[in-house]
């Protein structure tokens, strides 16, 4: 009896974790679907979710380009490079189970990736949408002037890398995938690692996704993506130390140091420390230099009780009408 013959190997894998978006994930694959590209084979990864990923996904899986995969929790780097280890083409895109690829996204990230044998990592724009008070884009005016970007260009902030970007499963398999252990800014830890490998991020220059902000999103836990980023940092001067991108690094460093001393204080007098944690605060005020925090200092200094409700609803208002900057979006 003959074997039948292998499948061809797509160009190109989707990789799309589902944890928590069951009620979201038929828009994000009804968006590849619809892509104008073909050749592309998804893995969406139940990471053990609390809800029905599994009959959401249900009515797609008569396409026989989607394969669907339920595995224990392990938090979504681990989700990622389970599904990954379960495809096969030789590029992979990433597709959060609430996001939205619009229908160039695939013809235009597999051109660039397969014209430029330098890159690593293929990017575009994004529409930032959902629990925002306006939508804005996920790359800046300031930023992706050039149509490459650099490690120093990604660290600096002058070059974006939206999280739904494309990248080499060579480059993927040299560094060992995600790093499981980070629960925060992974997505900017992959990129950071596989420009350390060598070549550059390419940028299109096209609105090309949707970015879903939802009011229980990660990149609402600000101090937890900040403590991230200074693992990212670390990993840059211990991988290449003397050279610009480490003294970068450090810089970057030094200012998160401080940001997260700025974060555990305000976390701290929301819980109720109106002594040392409130200290604490005032400390940094001048990194906080604005006429409304002089104000609430200078009143905090005589009702310091006020200070818990009043920074609550400033959290709280802040992270329903806001979307963190580029270098704090966490997948």
């Amino acid at each position: 009896m003959s074997s039948s013959p292998a499948q061809p190997v797509p160009r190109i894998a989707v990789i799309v974790p589902a944890y928590g978006v069951a009620d979201l994930l038929g828009e994000a694959l009804d968006s590849l679907q619809a892509q104008s590209f073909t050749d592309w084979e998804a893995v969406v990864i139940d990471d053990g979710a609390p809800d029905d990923v599994a009959g959401a996904v249900a009515p797609y899986l008569n396409d026989s380009r989607i394969r669907f995969l339920q595995t224990d929790n392990g938090g979504v780097a681990t989700a990622r490079n389970r599904a990954i280890a379960a495809s096969r083409a030789p590029l992979i895109a990433l597709l959060d189970g609430d996001d939205l690829f619009r229908p160039g996204y695939l013809a235009a990230m597999v051109a660039a990736m397969e014209a430029d044998p330098d890159a690593c990592i293929a990017t575009c724009n994004a529409r930032v949408f959902g629990a925002v008070a306006h939508e804005s884009e996920v790359v800046h005016p300031e930023q992706n002037r050039s149509a490459t970007g650099s490690l120093s260009d990604l660290l600096g902030g002058q070059f974006n890398i939206y999280i739904g970007s494309t990248f080499r499963r060579t480059g993927f398999d040299a560094i060992g995938g995600f790093d499981t252990m980070m629960t925060h800014s992974e997505d900017l830890d992959l990129w950071v690692r596989l420009l350390l490998e060598g070549g550059h991020a390419r940028y299109i220059d096209a609105m090309l996704c949707d970015y879903r902000v939802r009011k229980v999103s990660a990149s609402r836990h600000l101090l937890k993506i900040i403590r991230g980023n200074l693992r990212v940092y670390d990993k840059v001067i211990a991988a290449r130390p003397d050279s610009d991108e480490a003294r970068l690094a450090q810089t970057l460093r030094a200012r998160d140091e401080e940001r997260a001393a700025v974060e555990e204080a305000l976390a701290a007098v929301i819980a109720g420390d109106t002594g040392d944690a409130l200290k604490a605060l005032r400390s940094h005020r001048d990194t906080m230099r604005n006429p409304v925090w002089s104000l609430a200092f200078a009143l905090w200094r005589v009702f310091p009780r006020l200070a818990p409700p009043m920074l609550a609803w400033r959290q709280n208002r802040h992270a329903s009408t806001t979307v963190p900057s580029p270098e704090f979006r966490a997948g």
